[in-house]
Parts: structure tokens; sequence; C-alpha cells
């Protein structure tokens, strides 16, 4: 029988945590370790029918709140009723301090913290996120992060292992006749330049600035947007208010990111924070010059196919070097990304055996 590992997290969504997650599951040998998952959401996720066919189990909770006395009382109960988990692996952020705790309660002997963002937004919540960040390392008995930058924002000077945010790298090669198929299926033009994203639509991935950036580019190039999120119908309007809406194409939620990467000519990524983003990593594997900002780690940077620009530089700066980073050949990377470490193969493979340690 295999170990089973409780994965916890908030619910599994297209994101960068939850792909992340997917990977490493869809490559661990399944007969040694599974994966379950404790979420956060009354809804099924796109991950959820992926899961159970791979063997896991999905538990639900409420969302979230360290002042509801229901939440937690829901969580307590659930650790009561499941002692079958001895290793519990956390990927809420700051606010893994909560769960983390209610397992160390009912003696859970393995509590993994991990670390997914080098910082959080100024928002309503953001000093309580500072809060508990602090806490986690009291709760966990080993700490993970996806990145240096990330693990030192969240655990400060406590020890942790960087696990990368690693990929099916061959999946993202470049292919010259995926790229002509993805065109004419969105009805790009062969020749147009294609700038795109990859992202779930909320603050810190900085839609709005980005469609700005689009705005300031020539007439006859695409913006390709890919994922979704409540602030979708903003920039929709945005674009709209722009003049630009008829260049800009919202995909939504898709399960081939691989092939539409090779329709892309250009990555942008102006995000406002990031841990060690995967979908850099996975530009990276098919080619695409990428330009992030200098609030996104340049650990990311796993070739020469990545450049930093500062998050105040105007649209119209962006806009002057995505022309400039388009200009550069196409090429294969995929011996760079795994000479890097960031193939999912061994990486699983390292995870696996560390679970079975431990």
């Amino acid at each position: 029988m295999p170990i089973r590992i409780l994965h916890i997290v908030t619910y599994m969504g297209r994101g960068g945590l939850e792909t992340m997650l997917m990977n490493y599951y869809r490559a661990i040998d399944r007969t040694k370790v599974q994966f379950d998952f404790l979420t956060h959401r009354d809804f099924r996720a796109d991950y959820d029918d992926e899961i159970e066919a791979l063997g896991g189990k999905i538990y639900r909770l409420p969302s979230l709140n360290p002042f509801s006395r229901s939440y937690l009382g829901a969580l307590d109960r659930f650790f009561a009723e499941h002692p079958e988990y001895r290793i519990v692996h956390s990927h809420l952020d700051c606010m893994s301090a909560i769960p983390l705790k209610a397992a160390k309660k009912h003696g859970v002997p393995v509590r993994i913290g991990h670390a997914h963002n080098s910082n959080q937004p100024r928002d309503a919540k953001y000093l309580l996120k500072l809060f508990y960040k602090r806490l986690i390392a009291r709760n966990a008995t080993q700490l993970f992060a996806c990145s240096d930058e990330a693990g030192r924002w969240m655990f400060g000077d406590a020890d942790f292992r960087v696990l990368n945010n690693a990929i099916d790298a061959g999946r993202y090669a470049f292919d010259p006749a995926v790229r002509g198929e993805v065109r004419h299926e969105l009805d790009l033009p062969a020749d147009a330049l294609v700038v795109g994203h990859v992202g779930r639509f909320d603050p810190q991935k900085n839609h709005r600035f980005l469609v700005e950036i689009f705005e300031k580019m020539p007439e006859d190039a695409r913006l390709l947007l890919v994922g979704d999120g409540v602030l979708r119908p903003d920039v929709e309007q945005q674009a709209e208010a722009l003049g630009i809406r008829d260049r800009v194409l919202f995909t939504g939620v898709r399960t081939d990111v691989d092939r539409l990467l090779q329709a892309m000519d250009v990555f942008l990524m102006p995000s406002l924070f990031e841990g060690l983003p995967v979908s850099i990593v996975e530009a990276q594997a098919a080619g695409l010059p990428c330009l992030i900002s200098d609030k996104v780690p340049i650990e990311c940077k796993k070739t020469e196919l990545v450049t930093q620009i500062p998050l105040e530089a105007s649209p119209a700066e962006w806009a002057e070097a995505v022309l400039s980073a388009a200009e550069a050949p196409r090429g294969d990377t995929l011996a760079q990304i795994r000479e890097a470490g960031f193939d999912i193969r061994a990486n699983a493979e390292w995870l696996q055996n560390y679970y079975l340690s431990i």
C-alpha cells in the first residue's frame, strides 16, 4: 500500500502551485506514494476529475477563516477523524500556520509548510498574513519553498529546502508545425506579432498594466491572454475602452497551454510579486523570449531568454522591449531546462524518496 500525503490547498484550479502539484502527482510512483487533497472550497475545480482518476481523495472544508469557530471546529474534526495521515504538506502560504497547528495538535509527525510567493499584496489582510507567517516554522517540522527568495521572505532565518517548480519539459519544446496549427485554430494571422501571458486574472498578475503595454504596440500585433479569474471582466472592459478589444484574445482556462505557447512570440509577465512562476519555466522550455518585472525573482531565469524590466518603467518602454525581444530567433532550450534541474522526472523521484525517508 502506498503512503498517502495530504496536500492542503485552497482549491485545485489551474493556477501555478496547483499545476506544479499535478506535475509531481502525474510523475510520482503512485504505487509507493499517493496524494490526497484538503481543499477550502465547496465546488469542484479543474483538476478534481484527474485527481480522482489517479486515485486521490478530495476533502472539503469551509473557506479558511482564523476567527471562525465553525472553520476551526471543522479543521479540528477533520484531523480527529483522519489519523491515517502521517505527512501533511500545506500550500496556503502565510495561512499555512493554521492547518499545521491543527495537525500538530493531533499528533501528525511530519508537517511541511511550503512557500510559493516572495511577498503578499498590501491589502486589508496584509498585516494578518504577516502575523501568521511567523507562526509557520513553530508548527511545521519541515519547510519547502519554490525559490530562495520565497523561502527567505516566508521563513526568515529558518532552514528550508527549495523544491523546483518542475515541468514535463519535453511537452513544451518548440514545434513550428504546432505553431501553425494553433494560430489557425485561434484565427491569429501567421505573420502577426503575438504577445502572450498565462495566469489567473487577479491583482498579483497585473493584467491592467499588461494591457496598457500592449496598447502601445503596432496595430497588427495580437495579445493572447490564457486564464480566468475575478478581474477578467474588468480587463475586457479596459481593452474595449482603449479600442483594442478586437486584437486581444481571451482564451479562458485551457488544458493545452503547451500548445498555446507555440503560437506566441514573446511572453510577458509584469507581476507585482511571484515565487518562481511555473509559467515562466514553461515559456522558456518553449523557446519564448520572456519579459518579467523586477518583482519576479530572477531565479526563474534558466536560459538567456529572460529579461527583467523595472515595474516603474512606462508602458511605452515595456512595449519597446517587447518589440526588441521578438526579433530573437526561436530555438530549442530543452537541454538547458533539464540541466537547470527543472524537468519533472528527476524532481518527482527526489520528492518521492523524501516522503518515504521521513
